[in-house]
């Protein structure tokens, strides 16, 4: 009944020396996420970019960040003059929390005269701005309780409350997860169609034997990649539009800044991710390993780039690894563009960046190319 099997056994255990790459990647995969998941996934949100516009800058006005700053949850980056130079913060994603503090706040503070601070949100980020939204209503609360006790001597410190923080959510006022979710889709789908397919399709002719019939013929090297890159970039075009037309039509999702600005950007993250599945496909040796180095691509970017868990509350170490994810920059263009109404002078870093990725696996996947096929 079990007759061969031992040979059987030992035939695939050749199989897997011989195919050490294979091997590698399929155990390494496991401990890399287990890794990332580990460290990276944090639901506690911290470190929040915060902008404090001071328009008092007295002793009680200097005080009121350093209370946002203790709590761990906001991490002060900019300070700026004016409320337009904090809105333009928020709308570029350099900030998340915009704080604005009136002229005569330390002055009505010292006299137990009501004041108020505002406290811009983005909305456009529901993780963050959920957790922003408490904090800053609790710390507003606990001033107005721990001052009024102290100065006032009030028995009932719930009786007279001289600080009241008055949040305001931007750009998506109704904390429509959707709003969140949606616009950053627009970028997995497309590594997805770009990557996958494209590192799957070249290894695919190599594993029938057909390139080396392709080279024999006038065809060159250059129109062989440029003929099997083309119908790929053109599906990942058709699909940012199914996907713009379904967040729409379906979600009710308004682009509030420019369309012909979010297609011009979406071009370099779409020859980004070209660029690397031609590279995979002069790597792998079959379409196991191509789907093998894909799908390692896919889920750090899926986690370290911000689509699902704020990149701030990450630990230091990670961090810094979320600058070298193509994703990361594409969902600030993304979501910036569709739900902040950003401009190109708010997202140009993003675009050099996707440029530099770019540049970057086209002159390695070329290389490799030339080399493999020379």
């Amino acid at each position: 009944m079990f007759r061969g099997l031992r040979a059987t056994i030992y035939k695939e255990f050749i199989h897997m020396r011989r195919d050490r790459l294979t091997v590698f990647v399929a155990l390494m995969v496991p401990v890399i996420q287990l890794i990332i998941f580990g460290y990276a996934v944090d639901m506690d949100v911290k470190n929040i970019a915060t902008v404090i516009c001071d328009q008092d800058r007295t002793a009680a006005s200097r005080a009121l960040p350093d209370q946002f700053e203790n709590t761990g949850y906001f991490k002060i980056l900019y300070e700026v003059d004016g409320t337009d130079a904090v809105y333009a913060k928020l709308r570029s994603g350099e900030a998340k929390i915009g704080i604005i503090i009136p002229p005569g706040f330390g002055e009505d503070r010292f006299s137990g005269t009501p004041t108020q601070a505002q406290v811009l949100i983005d909305g456009s980020d529901i993780t963050n701005a959920n957790q922003a939204l408490n904090v800053a209503n609790a710390i507003g609360l606990r001033a107005s309780l721990t001052e009024s006790a102290q100065r006032m001597g009030i028995a009932d410190p719930m009786s007279k409350m001289p600080l009241e923080i008055r949040p305001r959510l931007l750009f998506n006022p109704t904390m429509k997860s959707a709003n969140f979710m949606v616009p950053g889709l627009i970028g997995i789908l497309l590594w997805i169609v770009t990557v996958f397919l494209t590192a799957s399709a070249i290894v695919r002719e190599r594993e029938k034997g057909t390139i080396e019939q392709l080279f024999v013929t006038p065809l060159s090297r250059q129109a062989f990649i440029l003929g099997k890159l083309l119908p790929f970039a053109l599906l990942g075009a058709f699909e940012s539009a199914v996907v713009l037309a379904a967040a729409r039509f379906i979600f009710g999702i308004t682009i509030n800044g420019s369309v012909i600005l979010l297609a011009l950007l979406i071009i370099p993250y779409l020859l980004t991710g070209l660029m690397v599945g031609l590279m995979i496909s002069t790597r792998a040796a079959n379409q196991a390993q191509a789907l093998q180095f894909s799908a390692l691509t896919m889920l750090p970017s899926v986690i370290l780039s911000g689509f699902m868990f704020p990149r701030e509350s990450m630990p230091h170490i990670i961090y810094e690894l979320t600058f070298f994810v193509p994703l990361t920059y594409f969902l600030e263009i993304v979501r910036g563009i569709i739900l902040r109404g950003a401009v190109f002078a708010d997202l140009w870093d993003e675009t050099l960046a996707l440029l530099g990725f770019f540049f970057f696996f086209l002159i390695v996947a070329i290389m490799r190319f030339k080399k493999q096929l020379g």
